[in-house]
């Protein structure tokens, strides 16, 4: 009788152990599986609608679920997906949000249809994660980079789409009216931007990949890549701002003195000043060179 107590209190020992383990084994497979996306921050006019409860309004740190419609109309808004990813909501923006998998095997998809949203992935993703967006013209993946998406419409009726890569690089493919997608693939690398456009008879891009021109891109976008790229650190917002637009000033100095300055719009050229400052010596300068900072040019 005394052994047979022994082998019901081991037994229930071992029960409580095997419980206990399968517990935490649950508990750390859901840990890992569960993707935190959420309006991160939110203050404006906006809403979220989702199938089963219609229209709902946003608000800090609401939960959201794949296949919710969002809209932004004024203000802004930032969602976070799991720890690593942001979206930033440009005003008259809607898209939406279809968001599987893993937080380590993610899968996500923004379709946008109107506005401008501006991406940061923080981290790489892994090689079964994606993360890709969709504009009436065109798709576009990376694995893990800053850029901006713009989808606009001009006062003919045709539609552009306009990816800007601050960082990184996206594969761009052109989507054609009837939902057909090219095979071939454009990447645009950081620092480069390309315009896409579609009217009545075509889809295609506009021209060749070139350098991004900040000075159209609004400046709270700048602020958020100057943010990005821990610029703000060191410099003030306007100082951000003048970074990427200008105007810069261009100083000219003759024998530690400033002789003279101009004011040179970003990516154009200084003048040579009409007076020179002595009768021989020149400026210490190439001026065919774009001016995109404050610069100092000396008399020697």
């Amino acid at each position: 009788m005394k052994n047979k107590k022994i082998v019901f209190i081991i037994v229930g020992i071992l029960l409580v152990v095997c419980i206990a383990v399968v517990a935490i084994v649950l508990s750390t497979k859901k840990d890992d599986s569960y993707r935190i996306i959420k309006v991160y921050e939110f203050d404006g006019d906006g809403v979220v609608n989702r199938t089963d409860l219609g229209d709902i309004e946003p608000y800090n740190n609401m939960v959201l679920e794949s296949g919710d419609n969002i809209k932004l109309n004024t203000g802004l808004m930032t969602l976070k997906l799991d720890d690593d990813k942001y979206v930033y909501v440009e005003e008259h923006t809607e898209f939406d949000l279809e968001a599987t998998g893993t937080a380590q095997d993610s899968k996500t998809t923004i379709n946008l249809k109107s506005g401008a949203i501006t991406n940061d992935i923080q981290n790489k993703l892994s090689g079964e994660s994606s993360y890709e967006i969709n504009t009436p013209n065109s798709t576009m993946a990376v694995r893990g980079t800053t850029y901006y998406v713009q989808v606009y419409e001009d006062d003919k009726g045709v539609n552009y789409t306009r990816v800007s890569v601050f960082e990184g690089k996206v594969t761009t493919k052109l989507m054609y009216a009837d939902g057909t997608v090219e095979e071939n693939e454009v990447a645009v690398d950081g620092g480069k931007e390309v315009i896409i456009y579609e009217d009545d008879t075509t889809t295609d891009y506009v021209g060749e990949i070139q350098d991004i021109d900040y000075s159209t891109l609004p400046d709270d976008v700048l602020l958020i890549v100057g943010d990005v790229m821990n610029m703000k650190e060191t410099m003030t917002d306007e100082e951000i701002i003048k970074s990427f637009k200008g105007p810069f000033t261009v100083t000219f100095v003759y024998n530690g003195n400033v002789f003279g300055t101009q004011t040179v719009k970003k990516g154009e050229c200084a003048q040579i000043p009409a007076l020179m400052p002595a009768p021989s010596g020149s400026w210490d300068f190439d001026f065919d060179t774009p001016i995109n900072e404050d610069t100092e040019i000396v008399w020697k």
